[in-house]
């Protein structure tokens, strides 16, 4: 079995967004506080990240203390791998080993140079950083990961395609996508449950709006569609999950899914 738990759904602002007093920032329902956008996948013996963005702290104090096998890095915005430094608790397990492509490596590097010196300050996070490409397989665990390519406006970034070793049952997980080039369909035709981002519903640069993220969700054909990284633009959590078509719903902070 994979289970996903949602440690974030929110963009870059967070829900609710500082000094906004609109009715989705001042709701008092737990479903509508959007903590910047993360998840874990799990199954028995492993433990993966999904971006490790500055909400990481908070997000971890309500899950199991337990060794993570892998951190996989979307892209090199700050709301994606900000909180990497609170990494430092898990390293009494051994070195985290975080993936991202070269663009986010880069800017790990940058962000955090004392992680990566020849003489590190004692206590540092110990990082060991490996380079991803997309289409090139990786297998943590008895999890297997296929990076696949998206585009955040101009910029390339990975999602990701999870399948675990005993089950045909794919997870893939897209966040900040605009657009995806007709080649890459084909890496998550059979995914069994997606997860992709819908910022609002009035258009955007760089991000999809939920009809746009529903046409996409079609396209693809997973039985089961999850929204993240929505704005307080997306509106009242319930409300929008209203309005969404049969098998794709807003997801929301804490939310757990079983596969198998």
């Amino acid at each position: 079995m994979v289970k996903l738990t949602f440690l974030g759904t929110g963009t870059s602002c967070g829900v609710p967004t500082i000094g906004c007093q609109c009715e989705v920032c001042q709701s008092t329902n737990p479903k509508d506080k959007r903590l910047r956008t993360s998840a874990l996948v799990e199954t028995g013996t492993t433990r993966i990240l999904i971006d490790c963005g500055p909400d990481f702290r908070q997000q971890m104090l309500s899950q199991p203390f337990r060794r993570i096998d892998g951190i996989l890095i979307t892209h090199a915005h700050y709301d994606h791998m900000g909180g990497m430094d609170d990494v430092r608790p898990y390293c009494q397990f051994g070195e985290i080993n975080v993936y991202a492509d070269p663009l986010a490596r880069q800017g790990l590097l940058q962000m955090l140079p004392y992680c990566f010196a020849e003489n590190r300050y004692p206590g540092v996070p110990a990082i060991q950083l490996h380079e991803l490409h997309k289409h090139e397989s990786l297998r943590i665990g008895d999890l297997d990961i296929m990076p696949i390519e998206v585009m955040h406006h101009d910029l390339p970034i990975l999602g990701y395609c999870i399948t675990q070793h005993s089950s045909p049952l794919t997870l893939t997980y897209i966040t900040d996508m605009k657009t995806i080039a007709d080649t890459e369909l084909p890496y998550i035709a059979d995914s069994e449950v997606l997860v992709v981002n819908a910022l609002r519903f009035t258009p955007h640069h760089s991000h999809q709006t939920v009809e746009e993220a529903v046409s996409f969700a079609r396209r693809v054909g997973a039985r089961h569609t999850y929204l993240i990284h929505g704005s307080h633009h997306i509106g009242l959590h319930d409300e929008t999950c209203r309005k969404l078509p049969p098998g794709v719903e807003l997801a929301y902070d804490g939310q757990v899914i079983e596969m198998g």
